[in-house]
């Protein structure tokens, strides 16, 4: 595989801004995600002025995360499944309507420590919607080498607002009330929708029918079991979630009860926050070509873990501003190197899917996480938790060793083109079980690559749907290996050679230079059959040249 040059990644840090359905879907999310800035900083602050509860003004973190852990694998099937441009437009509907809503009940009076946390859960409805479908558009918007400078602008460009929304959000609350804040907040929601209704891409359409919902989720799931990278960035953003949302958690409790302050300052140290994490998106080329990606994430949880100790002892805003700037830029390298590297792992069939399960753990780990800081700091103390809080960063960046974050690789993740064979038979997309075999003639001096390419072959087909993968060797004519696997239908075998990408297809390029024959590998398709009296026996369907 070929590296990304960091310097040509960083020479082209804003090149996709050149492309204008990009530039405008993400402009308009960044006045969203002021107006949700403004927002969390009027809810955030009036919980903790109506609930005396440290636990209810840590769930308010929670109650906007813990859909995404539910919803966001079920979304990445829809995403994947569907037009995603219509999946980002229903999610910020529902952002909308929370907006809105929220807006109305204050205006009535009508308002609750549970009606916060029900709006805050419907919001999170709406981001575990989007958020994949966004993501997994990026890919199908942009080329793929621009992945890595679009999945740092969306993350730097939301910490640019964040460095002055919060801010905004405090002088609002301060001078105007939580009316005027949730009223802009549901202005700013319906600029998205706006965006995503004027503007189209183009997607590469599936020959073949979609996927039932439940099969689309397994195979998103058995795929990201089965793929090592994602599997450890996956880990890697669990526990980091659980130990980094402390600090955002906590920030209201801090502000209200160890500064002694009020909204204007809890806005100035989210700016601050925001801040640091937009030098870091700023400096993130520069960090990559000094550092290991995996090292660098390991140094961005050190560097969380040393912002929340300092918000454990110090008094001081400046201090305290100065700590969330660390850790702000802490948390925009950990978030983005694992971002860009899911979704650098992961074929375009089931991006959306592998974005979706990597959003649903970490959400749960962040909603897990202001759970139990939140317990701690009520049941304890503030200090307590957030010392803990620094104790567990420490160890998610040891945990590095065990689950290594990869880094930034440029690979062709298109799917490639496949014919189906010409059959004998005529077989509905529901026929099956289909049994596969594949005759190689290997040379005794050529077993030791055979085997090495047969672990990545199976590997990869099973990835993409194979079942029962198994090696023969023909105890006759040694010589003479076989490869069998089968798949549930016909339309599974379609959909397993459907999803092969060209880099996929290396794996068998090598096996075919390491046969030995005049004709290349032959592939044997077979239908199988009961031995019941009013069933038929299994046919063989069509031997062909592997492909």
């Amino acid at each position: 595989m070929q590296h990304v040059d960091p310097h040509r990644a960083s020479s082209t840090a804003l090149a996709p801004l050149r492309n204008g359905v990009f530039r405008s879907i993400w402009t308009a999310s960044q006045i969203s995600s002021l107006g949700w800035l403004v927002q969390t900083v009027a809810i955030s602050w009036l919980m903790a002025s109506i609930s005396a509860s440290d636990l209810m003004v840590a769930l308010v973190q929670a109650a906007s995360t813990l859909p995404v852990f539910f919803l966001s694998i079920l979304a990445g099937a829809i995403a994947d499944n569907f037009s995603r441009r219509w999946v980002m437009f229903a999610g910020h509907c529902l952002l909308a309507l929370a907006s809105t809503t929220l807006v109305i009940s204050v205006g009535i009076g009508f308002i609750s420590p549970w009606l916060i946390l029900g709006l805050g859960f419907l919001a999170g409805c709406g981001f575990a919607l989007n958020d994949p479908a966004w993501h997994a558009s990026i890919g199908d918007i942009l080329h793929k080498r621009d992945i890595p400078a679009a999945v740092t602008l969306t993350s730097v460009g939301y910490n640019i607002v964040r460095s002055g929304g919060p801010a905004l959000g405090g002088v609002i609350l301060a001078f105007f009330g939580p009316l005027t804040a949730f009223a802009l907040a549901a202005l700013c929601d319906l600029t998205p929708l706006g965006a995503i209704w004027r503007t189209k891409w183009h997607v590469r359409a599936s020959p073949l029918p979609r996927e039932k919902i439940t099969t689309a989720i397994y195979d998103g799931l058995r795929f990201t079991a089965m793929s090592f990278e994602i599997r450890s960035a996956v880990a890697r953003a669990t526990l980091f979630g659980l130990a980094s949302i402390s600090i955002l958690a906590l920030l209201p409790i801090v502000v209200r009860d160890q500064l002694a302050s009020g909204p204007i300052v809890y806005g100035i140290l989210l700016a601050g926050f925001g801040s640091g994490a937009f030098v870091a998106g700023m400096s993130n080329s520069f960090l990559r070509r000094i550092m290991s990606q995996n090292k660098l994430v390991a140094v961005a949880s050190v560097a969380c873990a040393a912002c929340c100790l300092s918000l454990a002892l110090t008094s001081s805003v400046a201090v305290a501003a100065f700590a969330l700037a660390l850790g702000g830029a802490g948390w925009l390298i950990t978030w983005t190197g694992i971002d860009v590297s899911v979704q650098l792992a992961s074929p375009r069939w089931v991006v959306g899917r592998t974005l979706s399960i990597y959003y649903a753990l970490s959400a749960g780990g962040m909603a897990a996480g202001s759970w139990v800081w939140g317990t701690v700091a009520q049941n304890h103390s503030l200090t307590w938790a957030l010392e803990g809080a620094a104790a567990a960063l420490l160890l998610v960046a040891a945990a590095g060793i065990l689950f290594p974050v990869r880094p930034w690789e440029e690979a062709d993740q298109e799917s490639s083109d496949f014919h189906p064979p010409e059959l004998a038979l005529a077989l509905k997309p529901r026929s099956g079980p289909i049994g596969v075999k594949i005759e190689y003639s290997i040379l005794e001096e050529n077993i030791e690559a055979f085997l090495g390419c047969m672990r990545a072959r199976r590997h990869v087909q099973s990835r993409a749907g194979a079942r029962n993968w198994t090696l023969q060797r023909n105890l006759q004519t040694p010589s003479v290996w076989i490869e069998t696997f089968r798949t549930p239908t016909w339309m599974d075998f379609l959909r397993l050679n459907h999803r092969l990408t060209a880099a996929d297809k290396e794996v068998v390029e090598h096996l075919q230079a390491l046969h030995d024959g005049k004709l290349p590998p032959q592939t044997v398709l077979s239908i199988e059959r009961t031995t019941d009296a009013a069933r038929t026996r299994p046919i063989e369907v069509v031997s062909r040249p592997l492909r």
